[in-house]
């Protein structure tokens, strides 16, 4: 009696244990922006002084890439001439780049506005750069590091979320470039979500 009782305890737990880790797996793959759906709507700040928002930015472009960047990050700055080499080498084709830096800036000065701007006109970024002092757009978007990548097609549809490419250093496949050849042709992205590394994005402290 006791055995059976055992092995039905037994069961029991492991079906717990089933349904709990299915759960969590859901959790995660859930804890994205789904592909194929409009993304959230933003207007921000830019370093520039001006405001800017996702519908005039689809008005003006093809195709947009938003990422998430920063000053502080190591990751993030080995791709600042990646991206503004992509911004450089799209821009002609509609494309153009808006990096979002949403990271504590009381924590992290080097990400403050003051500082973003200094270095975006040290480098001579060519892209378009706003802050996201709230936070908002990096919770709205799901952003999880720097750089994080959303490729956004004209339509407001997202068409690729992930990586610029997948490697720091010796780059073997261009992930950015390949969805956005596609989107500019009007096909299907063949790789449309890929890993996403960098730095985490540094919340600020719930009160």
């Amino acid at each position: 009696m006791r055995s059976r009782m055992s092995k039905a305890l037994s069961v029991g737990l492991c079906m717990g244990l089933l349904i709990a880790t299915g759960l969590f797996a859901a959790q995660q793959k859930d804890d994205q922006l789904e592909i194929g759906k409009p993304v959230p709507r933003f207007r921000l700040p830019g370093l520039d002084g001006k405001q800017y928002g996702l519908g005039g930015l689809l008005k003006a472009n093809k195709a947009l890439v938003v990422v998430w960047m920063c000053n502080h990050c190591p990751v993030a700055v080995a791709y600042e001439d990646r991206l503004m080499q992509i911004q450089k080498d799209y821009k002609d084709k509609g494309v153009q780049v808006v990096a979002i830096c949403s990271n504590d800036s009381k924590a992290y000065a080097a990400d403050s506005p003051e500082n973003l701007k200094k270095r975006a006109e040290e480098r001579g970024f060519n892209w378009i750069y706003l802050h996201d002092e709230s936070q908002e757009v990096a919770r709205a978007y799901k952003a999880k590091v720097t750089p994080h990548v959303f490729l956004v097609n004209q339509k407001g549809i997202i068409a690729y979320r992930g990586s610029v490419d997948d490697d720091q250093k010796k780059p073997t496949k261009n992930h950015l470039r390949d969805a956005l050849d596609a989107v500019l042709a009007d096909k299907p992205v063949a790789t449309p979500v890929t890993r996403q590394f960098g730095c985490t994005i540094k919340w600020k402290e719930e009160k």
